[in-house]
């Protein structure tokens, strides 16, 4: 009876062993470099996503064609204009399929408030996993590290949370 106590009792201890040992080496993953990609802005400069190290950054893959897109963009707005005092940026990039012309008027009809960077050749959109759904969000944190992606609208509260989460955090 012992010896089945001391059995089980073994079975236990490397059961929970394996488990925090998993979970303790996915703690210690290593999250995905963003890619070295740059933007064409819409006012004519192109900015490298380098130039972000520092700040918590969401890039947002879009077209106006894109219900969900357009959907989102107040949610958006409303993300930046509460986040960015705190050290958030946000980078819009429209789809290279999407027409330039309804990029620029969408931006200035609407007043975003971020930066707006037009994917011409789709160079970008292949440097972050090939995007080709929209909406696509990829959330970076302060030391150029993709810590979340979105397919799709993301739970904003959710997303304002991890926000605030990786701001508090040291580059």
């Amino acid at each position: 009876m012992k010896s089945l106590s001391k059995s089980i009792l073994a079975v236990v201890v490397l059961a929970v062993l394996a488990v925090g040992g998993y979970l303790g080496w996915s703690a210690m993953e290593q999250k995905p470099v963003a890619p070295n990609a740059s933007f064409s802005l819409l006012d004519g400069k192109t900015v490298d996503l380098s130039s972000y190290r520092g700040k918590v950054l969401l890039v947002n893959f879009w077209a106006t064609s894109c219900t969900t897109c357009v959907g989102e963009m107040p949610d958006l707005v409303k993300t930046y204009d509460a986040l960015h005092p705190k050290g958030f940026d946000l980078v819009a990039v429209a789809m290279s399929y999407d027409n330039p012309t309804f990029v620029s008027h969408f931006t200035q009809q609407r007043q975003l408030p971020f930066s707006v960077a037009y994917d011409a050749s789709g160079q970008t959109a292949k440097a972050f996993k090939d995007v080709r759904l929209t909406p696509t969000s990829f959330l970076i944190d302060k030391s150029g590290h993709i810590v979340k992606q979105y397919v799709g609208s993301p739970n904003f509260a959710e997303l304002h949370q991890l926000i605030d989460r990786l701001l508090a955090q040291q580059a």
